[in-house]
């Protein structure tokens, strides 16, 4: 049945005057409370289906895990680096194993490494001298390795972040987009109004994984090349802790005192 001529159209109990019939019957068709209300990122969280919602907070926790081994390890290394370059200095410094042993303080990886040396010498005394130096250098090696893999302790995690972030945001937009072709099913209309919310939260996991994912692949290969030179560190105070077993020995060979 036409409508009268005064009108055109009546759309949710408001009657509206003929000039404005092809626009009052495009919006008819999409229902006001499909319609976006806040779309921020908060609230496209909010909006967001619950994987979608879990999803982002994982990768949220994974951004601050990121920060926080950043903040740690940055202090960790200064204070080790710094200790280990002291350390390195008072072994270079020292003419015996005995005075850079009376030096040495604390537990830092110069001081293993010189306590480790004077336990072998202790346990080679009255042997022969063939060898010594060897297993020195095996025991030194030791704490190196030690030294190093307690300091890259927590730089895996970035990389498992780095590497995976992205696919747990790729995961939640596959959600999100198959949620939001679901509704247009239901709703029975391509108006992008109605599909707009589900993307742009779709979206929004993708935009998280990524910001994840780029500091956690940077901050590792910050650390990646501090461990390296921690390393070199390391190398410089175990070549100094030889040089003063192998003076001690010639010492003793020569009937010196040690």
């Amino acid at each position: 049945m036409p409508f009268p001529p005064r009108y055109s159209a009546a759309v949710a109990g408001v009657i509206l005057p003929a000039a404005a019939a092809p626009a009052a019957w495009a919006q008819a068709l999409v229902a006001p409370e499909t319609l976006p209300h806040d779309l921020s990122p908060l609230g496209m969280f909010r909006q967001a289906d619950i994987v979608v919602q879990a999803v982002m907070l994982g990768l949220a926790f994974a951004s601050v895990v990121t920060w926080t081994v950043l903040v740690v390890k940055l202090i960790e290394f200064a204070q080790a680096s710094a200790a280990l370059r002291r350390g390195a200095g008072r072994i270079e410094a020292a003419d015996t194993l005995r005075a850079a042993l009376a030096e040495a303080g604390g537990s830092g990886a110069d001081a293993r490494m010189l306590r480790a040396a004077a336990r072998e010498l202790n346990r080679s005394a009255g042997g022969a001298r063939l060898g010594v130096g060897e297993r020195v250098a095996s025991h030194l090696a030791q704490v190196q390795a030690r030294a190093a893999r307690q300091m890259g302790r927590g730089t895996g995690l970035l990389a498992t972040i780095g590497a995976t972030a992205p696919f747990v945001g790729l995961f939640g937009t596959v959600w999100g987009i198959m949620n939001s072709f679901i509704g247009i099913s239901r709703a029975q209309t391509t108006n992008l109004a109605v599909v707009a919310p589900g993307i742009a939260e779709a979206l929004l996991a993708t935009a998280l994984g990524l910001i994840a994912a780029i500091p956690a692949v940077v901050i590792y290969n910050v650390f990646a090349r501090a461990i390296a030179g921690y390393r070199l560190q390391l190398a410089e105070a175990a070549a100094g802790v030889e040089r003063l077993v192998s003076r001690d020995l010639d010492r003793a060979a020569a009937g010196g005192r040690v």
